[in-house]
Formats: C-alpha cells, structure tokens, sequence
C-alpha cells in the first residue's frame, strides 16, 4: 500500500514536473516570440527611418543636380542667345552699310546721269559751234582765194617750200658749227677723262705664279715630310691636289699647282703640320679639312672687306663669297680680285666726270668678270656667265648688261655698259699686267680635270707636274678594281682623241678601302 503510494505520489510529482516544464517551455517560447516581434519591429523601423534619410539625400541630390545642369543650361542658352544677338546686329549693321551704300551708289549714279546729260548738251554745242566755225573758215579761204588768185593747196606747198629751205638753211650752219666744236673739244676731253681716271687709281701689276715656295728650319723636315716610303707626302698629294716637290734646295719645299686655291689650302696645313710635328696620314687628312674649311671663311672675310673698302652694299652673300675668291683666281695672270677693284674704281671715277652714276659703275665693274670665277665651267663665255650669274641674284638690269657686254658677246643698252668695257681694257692693257701663256695653260690643266669628273664613280681629279699626270680618285664602293683599270685606259684613250698637249699624260686611278671604327 505505502508502494502503491509512493508510486502514485512519483508519478504526480513527475507530471506535475512536465506540466511545469510544458508551461516553462511555453511561457518562455511566447517570451522569445515576442523578443523577436520587437526586435523584428525594431529593425523594421530603423530601417524605415535609415531609408527616409537615404530617399531625402537622394532628393536633395536630385535637386542639387537638377538646379546644376538648369544653371549650365541657362548659361548655355544664354551664350547662344548672345552670340545670335551679335550676329543680329552684325547683320543690321551690314544691312545698313549695304543701304547706305547703295543710297550712295544711286546718288553717284544720278550725278553721273546729270553730268552725262550736260556733256552731251555741252558736245550738241560744240558741234553747233565746229560746223558754224567750219562755215567761217571756208568764207575766208574762198575769200584769200579770190584776193590772192591761188587756191589754198598752192598758197599752203609755197608756203612750205619757204619754209623748209629756210629751216634747212638754218639747221646745216647749226650742226656745222656743233660738229666743228665737237671736232675741237671731243678728243681732247676724252683722253682728259681717261689719263685722269689712270692717274687717279694706281694698282699694282701682281703676276700670280703657278708655284708656291714653302720655307723649312731644317732639311730634318723633309724626311718627316716625306715619310716611310712616301706615304705622307702621298696621302697630302691626295688631300689637297698639289704636287709637294722636295728637291735639294735647301731648307724649301715647292708647291705646285695651277690652282691658288689649292696651293693655299697646301700651305697653311703643311704649315699646321710642321707646327705640331705629328705628321702622318690620318693627321694629314683632318689638317687638310680644317684648313679648306679656313680658307672658305678666309674668302669669305676677303669678300666682305673688299664691299666695304669700296662701298657697295646690298649685295647677295654668295656674290659676296665670289668676290672673296677671286683673291685666288687669275686672269691671264693678273689677279683677278685686284684687277676687278681698279676696274671698279675705275669705272666709278670715269662715271662721275660723265655726269652719270658713280655707284652704279663702281658695282659693275667690281662684278664685271663673276663669270670666271665658279668652279663648274659650262661652255659659255665666261661674260654672259657673270650675267646669268648676276641675273640670278637679283642685279639691276643695268648692271646685268654692262656685265654680258663687256667683251661684245651681246648688245650694249645702257651708258655703264662701255665704260666698264673700256676701263676693263685699261686694266688689263697695262704693258706686263697679263700674260697670255699662264692663262692657256690653267685652262688646259681645267680642261683635263674636268674630262675626267664625267665618268661615274670618280670623287676627285688632280692635275699635277704640270699637267703632265692626272690623279683620279675614285669611290671604293662604286669602282672595282678591275673597273679602275678599264676607267684609267678610258680616260687616257679620251685625252688622246680630245686634247691638244705636249708630251704625254699619265693618269693613275686610286681607289683605296677604309674600315673606321670608334672605341668608346
């Protein structure tokens, strides 16, 4: 019984136990629920709140951005209403230019209408008064007609007879009288002009050789000159187109070339060379550049003094650099740069005892002979050259003529023109001013350089020992050697058919290869 009790007493306790339980379960499971509900709410609203704030930043945004492109809109519109303001009133202000042109226009238009009306009112006239003077005239003349007995065509051929024969008369006594004056004065004052305008430019008579002489300390020299088996004064020869004589004059090295140029160039490197004492061929190469580069600012400097000591201005820089080389050119050897200045000179002072312009004789007879002085020599005269030349850069017409005239190759128009002829004869008229011999011989020795240059692939000539060897230096890259030889009997077999010389030529080709590199 007290079992049964016990037992019945556990099982209340256990399901009152559970039902406890239960209700726990339930009453914290509603708690949860209803955590959750707020939490839930909770969230809802903040959500709510944080996306009200987020839709009024975007509205405020939105009219921001709304208010910034209406203001980029109105500026626009506003840009484009100015600019179509201003063409509006460009075009009124066209508009009432075209108006007030054409009320200008209409109103010339009407004058010309008015002065035309009494022009023609003014011609009905004149035609009014030419045919009543017309009348008049015919009156008189039948009248005189009847008076004298002759009719108006005698009266008119006696009158002119008269008349000739006293003008005739007349005129012959005058030119008599000019002709027997002219006679008396004209050659007196001619040679006047020309012994003062001599007496007035005294020049010396300069003949240019065809040599140079070079002086030496020491015959030591020439063998440094020379160097191993030749090789410097080769590579010189080579460089500069001279022929380097050493023979036994003592303490003298002889340059020869036709060339003054040349010669030059020679000298001051030999000069550069001996200075320094380091002489041997890749030296001798850079001195001999140098050295031409020298000489061109030389003839250039020469150019330009020679301008100003006479005082002509304006003239073109290369006329000038010609100028400065003439210095090196001969004219039948008188140097050509000397005999051009008195010719200017000259020419200047004859065209001022003339009465014409001094300055003007004074440019043409400096550029009187530019022809002779370029390198490439065409076949023209040396005067119609100096024309084209001077035509080229712009020279006064007058300048251009007496340049092209003054050996008489094309008509004389202007007055410079043969006084630059005749003070070109007093220059080179002189007794010992000129000699024939050495001016041939340059010519030959050009001609012979020049026959050569033609063939393709040669770079250089040289004619050395008076033209008696040609030196032809051809590209290593465009000639064989096996080319190299059929070009030397070429050009041999040319000269024997073309060229008038004594003796005999001999023409060495050279062609030499060269691998240069830099160590850096």
């Amino acid at each position: 019984m007290t079992l049964m009790i016990e037992s019945i007493s556990s099982g209340l306790l256990i399901g009152l136990g559970a039902a406890v339980l239960l209700l726990g379960f339930g009453a914290s499971y509603l708690l949860w629920v209803r955590a959750l509900r707020n939490k839930s709410r909770r969230i809802v609203a903040d959500a709510e709140s944080e996306a009200e704030v987020i839709r009024k930043e975007k509205i405020l945004q939105a009219k921001e951005r709304f208010l910034q492109l209406k203001t980029d809109h109105e500026k626009v519109i506003n840009e484009k209403t100015g600019r179509i303001a201003q063409a509006e009133n460009r075009i009124k202000q066209k508009e009432l230019t075209l108006s007030q042109k054409l009320e200008e226009t209409q109103r010339k238009k009407n004058e010309a209408d008015a002065i035309r009306e009494s022009l023609n009112s003014q011609l009905e006239m004149l035609d009014k008064r030419s045919e009543e003077l017309s009348k008049l005239h015919r009156q008189q003349v039948e009248q005189l007609e009847t008076i004298s007995g002759l009719s108006a065509e005698d009266a008119k051929n006696q009158l002119m007879e008269s008349l000739k024969e006293e003008a005739k008369t007349g005129a012959m006594s005058y030119i008599n009288e000019i002709l027997d004056e002219a006679k008396m004065t004209a050659n007196k004052e001619a040679k006047r002009i020309v012994v003062q305008t001599i007496q007035r430019v005294a020049a010396e008579n300069a003949i240019e050789n065809a040599v140079t002489v070079f002086h030496i300390e020491s015959d030591e020299m020439k063998g440094r000159i020379i160097g191993r088996e030749g090789r410097n004064i080769r590579a010189l020869e080579a460089a500069t187109g001279v022929e380097i004589i050493v023979d036994d004059t003592p303490e003298a090295i002889v340059l020869s070339a036709f060339d003054p140029v040349r010669r030059e160039v020679a000298r001051l490197a030999l000069h550069q060379l001996v200075t320094d004492g380091r002489i041997h061929p890749a030296r001798i190469e850079e001195i001999v550049e140098k050295t031409r580069k020298q000489v061109e600012e030389e003839i250039l400097e020469v150019g330009k003094r020679t301008t100003i000591d006479l005082g002509i201005h304006g003239l073109h820089p290369e006329l000038i650099r010609m100028i400065g080389k003439m210095k090196y050119r001969s004219s039948y050897g008188q140097n050509l740069l000397m005999h051009s200045r008195e010719v200017a000179n000259l020419s200047a002072i004859m065209a001022a005892e003339l009465g014409l312009n001094p300055k003007l004789a004074k440019r043409a007879g400096l550029l009187h002979d530019i022809g002779k002085v370029p390198d490439d020599e065409p076949e023209l005269p040396h005067a119609i050259l100096g024309m084209k030349v001077a035509e080229k850069f712009r020279e006064k017409p007058e300048i251009c003529n007496a340049i092209g005239s003054h050996h008489d190759e094309m008509e004389m128009t202007t007055l410079i023109a043969p006084i630059v002829q005749v003070c070109d004869a007093i220059s080179g008229a002189r007794p010992g001013a000129r000699r024939e011999v050495v001016e041939s011989y340059i010519k030959r020795l050009k001609e012979l350089e020049s026959l050569a240059l033609q063939y393709p692939g040669v770079m250089k000539t040289y004619a050395i020992q008076a033209g008696r060897e040609l030196r032809v230096i051809v590209g290593a890259e465009k000639v064989t050697d096996k080319e190299a030889e059929g070009l030397s009997f070429e050009i041999a077999r040319k000269i024997q058919n073309e060229m008038t010389y004594p003796g005999q030529i001999k023409i060495t080709v050279i062609r030499e290869t060269r691998a240069v590199n830099y160590a850096k």
